[in-house]
């Protein structure tokens, strides 16, 4: 079982428009509201692909109640820790013919004791788990060291963690003594590692950022390139992940879906390959839909046979 893990999950809003007008009204041809933040993203992908998994993090006020309300109709398993502060709500503008534009709110405060509430439950999970991802950003009141905490808790139980985060959460969990099994940045935030500007069209940097010695304690990184695929970092080797032009009709939450794939490959024992083409066709699969975390199984061999991995040399 993939336990996944989302400290501030959120209220996800998405509204279509034609045309962002600043200083004006603006009025949504549609709205999408889901259960969100980065790792319910996750969990919901992983479960639509029909793999066993259980989400956790904390949840507050009528917003969590809403989230919880959202994962039970969505038949998701969930433990939540419970909060007093209200869970927050993150909004996306999809505009201008596929232009992305979001305000997130930074969540609520977490109490010391809720801090102590929630390590319990995360250390009780364990015990169900075989994966762990821990996905975004840490709510008020968390140190960013936060998350390497609970890495070191899940090695302590033999248990491997995926950490997709940026900042000085990422930054903490690098410098630490017991590292993720894998990490997620794209271009920007691998840039952000090692001080340095990096695109996502400059293969060249990425692949030499890849090679820097602050990097070696990792067995996985996985840069996303956006369109234009990832690069892959496994053990000693470097592959180039090329994916097929779609028509996108949502980006929104692309990136998650492709860290739910990297947690079924690897909690499935796929070979490196096919875990990489795994983690790309759920990006694709989640851009050709509308909901945020969204996949369609069903088409998930025709793409995957259009994914194209290679060792770089």
């Amino acid at each position: 079982m993939i336990l996944t893990v989302t400290m501030n999950p959120s209220i996800d809003i998405a509204y279509d428009l034609s045309q962002l007008k600043l200083d004006e009204v603006n009025r949504a041809a549609s709205v999408q509201k889901t259960a969100g933040g980065k790792g319910l993203n996750v969990t919901r992908v992983i479960q639509q692909m029909g793999q066993p998994v259980i989400a956790t993090g904390l949840l507050g006020g009528r917003f969590g109640e809403f989230i919880s309300d959202k994962l039970a109709a969505e038949k998701i398993a969930a433990d939540f820790t419970k909060i007093a502060g209200e869970t927050r709500n993150s909004i996306a503008l999809l505009h201008d013919g596929g232009k992305q534009t979001e305000v997130l709110e930074k969540g609520p405060e977490i109490s010391s004791d809720e801090r102590a509430r929630f390590l319990k439950d995360f250390e009780r999970l364990l015990a169900k788990a075989e994966l762990v991802t821990i996905s975004g950003s840490l709510p008020q009141g968390l140190a960013a060291d936060f998350y390497s905490q609970l890495i070191e808790i899940a090695k302590q139980k033999k248990v491997a963690v995926l950490l997709d985060t940026s900042g000085n959460s990422l930054k903490a969990a690098l410098a630490s003594k017991c590292p993720p099994l894998l990490i997620k940045p794209n271009a920007a935030e691998l840039g952000d590692l090692i001080n340095q500007k990096i695109t996502d069209s400059d293969t060249t940097a990425v692949v030499a950022a890849l090679k820097n010695p602050i990097f070696d304690k990792l067995e996985w990184i996985s840069t996303s390139l956006g369109s234009n695929g990832a690069i892959v970092k496994y053990q000693n080797k470097l592959y180039r992940a090329e994916i097929p032009k779609v028509n996108a009709v949502s980006p929104v939450g692309s990136g998650d879906a492709s860290l739910a794939g990297l947690a079924i490959g690897i909690s499935l024992q796929q070979t490196p390959v096919d875990t990489i083409k795994t983690s790309m066709t759920l990006g694709i699969l989640n851009a050709l839909e509308i909901a945020t975390g969204w996949v369609n199984p069903k088409n998930f061999k025709k793409y995957f046979a259009q994914v194209k991995v290679t060792e770089i040399q």
